[in-house]
């Protein structure tokens, strides 16, 4: 009988435990989407065109990007010019912003989300100023081997997502990227879970830096106010309804 009550306590124990985290991830989930319908946005994608994007290092937007219902979608060049990239930026600037958009990854394929791009000769790609929220297939490219803080909705090679919540390949992801630097948070939410939190700036992001492939990179995460993008890393891949909205 002891070892019946003693199991009976234990599994309320977890079932209460369980419930608490639920609980706990329900109401950040809520304070997530009622601070982001009260924000005043602006369109960076309408589905339209590509008026408020360029080429980084370069001009307007030109193939292998297209506009296909209502998606700015990626389609891989069967030939390349030596040294030859697409990576897009916005053509304005942003330093505090939740940034909203859907992605779309193609089967093995592997992209990224940038803020706090410095565009500039002196670099010839995003992601050697600005940090990256990783976009990925997580069961079938080989980076996603390399550890959870390559996985889909990480903050590239720093901070891993509490949970894996992406949809199927094929399917489209909706996220949100908020970028907080007076109150020194930054936040990922993937398909209504926010997954990631960290430090933007001080001794914490320092650290995060320190600790990760860019521990060498003296102009990484160096420009508050600077570009989004996202990236031509040759694999096939979709945005649309892109919105930001100054904090």
């Amino acid at each position: 009988m002891k070892t019946i009550v003693l199991s009976t306590l234990a599994a309320l124990v977890m079932l209460g435990c369980k419930n608490n985290a639920k609980q706990t991830e329900e109401k950040t989930s809520m304070a997530t989407n009622k601070e982001t319908t009260s924000l005043e946005w602006e369109t960076l994608f309408d589905g339209t065109s590509f008026d408020n994007w360029k080429v980084y290092n370069g001009g307007e937007v030109v193939e292998p990007w297209s506009i296909e219902e209502g998606a700015m979608v990626f389609n891989p060049p069967t030939e390349r010019p030596e040294g030859a990239t697409y990576n897009l930026i916005s053509k304005n600037k942003y330093t505090n912003f939740v940034l909203s958009m859907e992605w779309r990854i193609a089967e093995g394929g592997n992209s990224g989300i940038f803020w706090g791009i410095h565009e500039s000769k002196d670099f010839f790609a995003p992601y050697q100023t600005g940090p990256e929220i990783q976009v990925l297939d997580n069961e079938r490219h080989p980076d996603s081997k390399n550890g959870l803080n390559r996985h889909a909705g990480a903050l590239y090679d720093m901070v891993e997502p509490s949970e894996d919540v992406t949809k199927p390949v094929g399917e489209w992801n909706s996220c949100t990227i908020k970028i907080d630097h007076v109150n020194n948070i930054g936040e990922v939410t993937l398909n209504g879970t926010v997954i990631v939190s960290f430090a933007v700036d001080g001794s914490a992001w320092d650290d995060m830096v320190a600790n990760s492939k860019f521990a060498t990179w003296e102009d990484f995460g160096a420009y508050p106010d600077g570009h989004i993008g996202v990236q031509d890393h040759g694999d096939g891949v979709a945005y649309r309804n892109i919105k930001i909205a100054k904090l």
